[in-house]
Parts: C-alpha cells; sequence; structure tokens
C-alpha cells in the first residue's frame, strides 16, 4: 500500500523491457520509450476488436507477438459485443490470478481472526476445467483456467469434484453440485451472486432448511463479477444470518482488487502485481485523444475508464469497465459499471451504479428483495406522448403498491443524476415505469440462449432496446 506509486512505475518499466522485443514492441518503438509521457504517445487505447489482430497472430502460431515467446493459456470470454474473446494468460501473469485471491483471504483472516473456516470444505462455482487448444494454446474459462492452479494445501477441502466442475449444462451441473455438497462441512462458499442464489435455492428446495442449518460452520462468502447490494438481502435471507463476505474484483485480463479489510469502504487496487494501470475520465472515453492519467493523477471522487498494461502483453487495454476512487491513500475503488453499459437516449449519461443505488435505496425502505432487473430507454415517436425509462424487475416480493414504488426509485435516480432531473423537470421525459417480470424470469431467458450459469451476467442498463424485447416475454 505505501509503494503504490514506485511499484507501478518500477512495473512500467519492467513491462517495457520485455515488451520492446516483441513484434508489437518493434511496431510501437518500445525501446525507445522512456517516460510516461513518451508511453501515452507510442502506445494508442484499444479494446479488444482493435486488439484482435496481435491475438491472431498468436492464434496461427507465432511467438514473441505481444509478449515473450507463446501464452500459456488463452482465457475465453464472451464480449458484449466481439463475440468471443481470447484473452493472453502468460508464465509471468498467472501468478496475479493466483495469488490475488489467496492474498484477499489472508487480509481476511488477518484481520478477523478467523482462520478456521481453512480447516473446512470450500466450494468455488466455476467453469469448466477441461481445456481445448486454440494455435496450440490451451485454452478455456479462466474459472476453470485458475481451478488448475489450486494450491495443493487446499486441494484436499476443495469441491466440487473435477468430474462434476466439467459438466457444462448448468443445472445438470447445479444437481451434482447440490449432491456432492448438501452433507459436507461448507465453511466457504464464493462465486458471482446470481450463480450462488441458485445453488442456494436448490439446496432450500431439497432440503427444505435455510443454508446455515444445512451447513453450520459456513462463515464466509467470496463474490465478485457484479455488484453485491442488489443480491445481499436475498443471500443473507437465504443463508438465514449475516455472515461476513470478501468482495474481489477479478477479470479474464487479470485480477484488479480485492477487499483488504472490513473495515474500509472500497477494494484496493492491485499495484504491485503485473499489472500498470491507467485512467481516463469516463467523459473522454469516446474521445480520438482523452486525458490519459497514471494512478499518481487520479482523484476521489471521479469516474474513471478503466486501462490497463500487463505481463501478458496487453497493451493500452481498455477492458470497459468504470471505477471511482473511494481513497487513495491507500487506492481503493469501486467499479460504478460497464462502459457500453449506459442510458443516454436523451443525453442523460446514466450509468449502472446510478441505476443501482437508487432500486436498492427504494427496496431497502420499502422492505423489498430484488432477484434482478435491467433497464432500457422507451423512445416515443412524435404523438404518441413522452418517452421514459422501462424497468424489467424480479421481485422476490412485490411492493405493496408498484406505483409508489416506481415514483420512489425514480426520485432517487433525479437525486443522482442532474441531467435525468432536468429532463423529467423540463417535462422531456415522464417518470420511469417498473414492469415486475415473473419469477425465474431472466434465469429462463439466459437459459434459453444457452448462457445459464458460469460467467454469465445479465445487462444491467442498455441504451438500446434489444435485451429489454427479449425480456418483455416474460413480463407478467
Amino acid at each position: 500500500m505505501a509503494t503504490a506509486i514506485a511499484d507501478q512505475e518500477n512495473i512500467l518499466k519492467s513491462l517495457l523491457r520485455t515488451g520492446s522485443k516483441t513484434v508489437f514492441g518493434s511496431e510501437h518503438h518500445l525501446q525507445e520509450v522512456k517516460t510516461y509521457d513518451e508511453f501515452k504517445n507510442a502506445i494508442p487505447v484499444r479494446d479488444y476488436e482493435q486488439f484482435k489482430v496481435y491475438i491472431d497472430q498468436i492464434k496461427e502460431g507465432k511467438h514473441n507477438i505481444l509478449w515473450k515467446g507463446m501464452p500459456i493459456y488463452f482465457a475465453k470470454t464472451s464480449g458484449t459485443t466481439s463475440g468471443v474473446k481470447y484473452i493472453p494468460i502468460s508464465k509471468d501473469s498467472i501468478s496475479n490470478h493466483i495469488n490475488t485471491a489467496r492474498n484477499a483471504l489472508l487480509c481476511y483472516m488477518s484481520e478477523t481472526g478467523n482462520t478456521k473456516f481453512a480447516d473446512g470444505k470450500m466450494i468455488f462455482l466455476s467453469g469448466s476445467p477441461e481445456l481445448e487448444r486454440i494455435g496450440g494454446v490451451p485454452t478455456g474459462r479462466l474459472s476453470g483456467i485458475v481451478n488448475h492452479h489450486v494450491p495443493n494445501y487446499l486441494r484436499t477441502n476443495q469441491l466440487p469434484s473435477y468430474e462434476t466442475n466439467c459438466i457444462e449444462e448448468w443445472e445438470s451441473k447445479l444437481d451434482k453440485i447440490v449432491a456432492e455438497t448438501i452433507d459436507k462441512d461448507m465453511t466457504l462458499i464464493s462465486g458471482i451472486p446470481p450463480w450462488v442464489q441458485m445453488y442456494f435455492d436448490r439446496l432450500i428446495q431439497v432440503s427444505g432448511k435455510k443454508i446455515i442449518d444445512i451447513f453450520p460452520n459456513f462463515s464466509v462468502l467470496v463474490h465478485g463479477g457484479v455488484n453485491f447490494e442488489p443480491y445481499k438481502a436475498k443471500l443473507f435471507d437465504s443463508i438465514g444470518k449475516e455472515i461476513d463476505s470478501i468482495e474481489t474484483y477479478p477479470a479474464s485480463e487479470g485480477f484488479l482488487a480485492f477487499q483488504d479489510s472490513r473495515q474500509a469502504e472500497g477494494l484496493l487496487l492491485n499495484t504491485n502485481s503485473g499489472i500498470f494501470f491507467e485512467f481516463i475520465p469516463a467523459a473522454e472515453i469516446f474521445n480520438d485523444r482523452p486525458t490519459r492519467l497514471s494512478l499518481k493523477d487520479v482523484k476521489v471522487g471521479e469516474n474513471y475508464a478503466l486501462i490497463i498494461n500487463n505481463n501478458a502483453g496487453l497493451w493500452g487495454y481498455n477492458i470497459g469497465d468504470t471505477v471511482k476512487f473511494v481513497s487513495v491513500d491507500p487506492y481503493r475503488l469501486v467499479v460504478t459499471g460497464r462502459i457500453k453499459h449506459f442510458i443516454s437516449a436523451f443525453g442523460e449519461h446514466v450509468i449502472g451504479e446510478e441505476v443501482e443505488y437508487s432500486l436498492m435505496k427504494a427496496a431497502h425502505e420499502e422492505g423489498v428483495h430484488i432477484t434482478e432487473f435491467t433497464v432500457a430507454p422507451m423512445i416515443r415517436r412524435q404523438g404518441e406522448g413522452k418517452s421514459f425509462h422501462e424497468w424489467f424487475v424480479e421481485f422476490e416480493n412485490r411492493p405493496v403498491n408498484m406505483q409508489q414504488f416506481a415514483m420512489k426509485v425514480d426520485s432517487n435516480l433525479r437525486a443522482k443524476n442532474i441531467y435525468y432531473d432536468d429532463l423529467i423537470s423540463g417535462n422531456i421525459l415522464q417518470p420511469l415505469q417498473i414492469h415486475p417480470v415473473k419469477k425465474n424470469g431472466f434465469i429462463n431467458y439466459m437459459k434459453s440462449i444457452g448462457k445459464l450459469g458460469g460467467q454469465n451476467k445479465v445487462p444491467r442498463l442498455s441504451n438500446d432496446r434489444a435485451f429489454a424485447e427479449e425480456i418483455e416475454k416474460y413480463v407478467e
């Protein structure tokens, strides 16, 4: 924590030393780069589509393209616009994925004194560890790749079995996981919140008991991938009490941050693990020459697009997330959304953090539990009435007065976003509307498109109606 800036400077120098000997480094004259300003001039910001030409060369079996030699893995991930993405993981970068998860648990143990959970059974809900080969490179889901690197001292306590983890079809896999774990002493459970909730629902269905009555020593829930808040109340209700949770921020491109303290807000940025971070003010991300900041120049409370350079050969890589620092001593942040997940059909630029806050505040006040939701603009033609934001919400228990609940959510969003407030008060938009989605509506839709389980997530908000039009079929 104390040496974050110096560590970042050293990582940049180290990346340049290795990178200058690659095809990418030669094309971008990295051997001549000595300072961060020179680096910014040499390396443009790119997303996966613009980076793909280099990945394709590696897939053809070519060496020393982005990093020395060949990657030891490709992490295969579904992009929202790029189809399947192949993210390189190198011999140098694999430790970032493994050791950061370990560090998150060690920080928790150190702060709380709870080490007992390490003696019980632990489950990591993950993708299949079976790998295919692309251009000679073992390829699979990140969670499946990491499964191959679980340290021996945890192997004996790890569930489910390798065979069960290899099942691709999520519901069959879930039934096997439940059968393998229901009579075990589960002490730690880890996964993306919506899929952990499905696991809990199935356990409750089979046993008729709360989770804490099935697993009395269950004391740690590790989660990441999506914001925890919308799922928190229902998860703890399913468990039967609040237990300790540890938030992580893993991505195929790198393990970026983790909760190091139960007392402090935000996640500690992983500043000494082979990744050099850059930050672009979110409003500038689509500019031709956006402002690019290194860690020492970030400010608390600003919304930034996160750019990474790492020791697997990603350079000026826009991972598509936006973050906001809640502290710069040490550097702790919160994830505020996805660059492509926003609504600005009318100039309001509403982001994920704002819709989640607005809904969860109203839900808390009304004693309502939310299962899942998504938001899209409804653009009316001339003469059809005013446009509005359309919300599709699956409730665990519905509000007594839906209209009153929608007005509360709308009021919260107006307080959070001045542009949205201006559009409502200026009579350009009418207040938002909420449509209740049938029980398991989101799950059934994800199943229908073959994206149930694993790392697949529901987009919280979209600037078009493609997702909304599909979910409309599941409205009550």
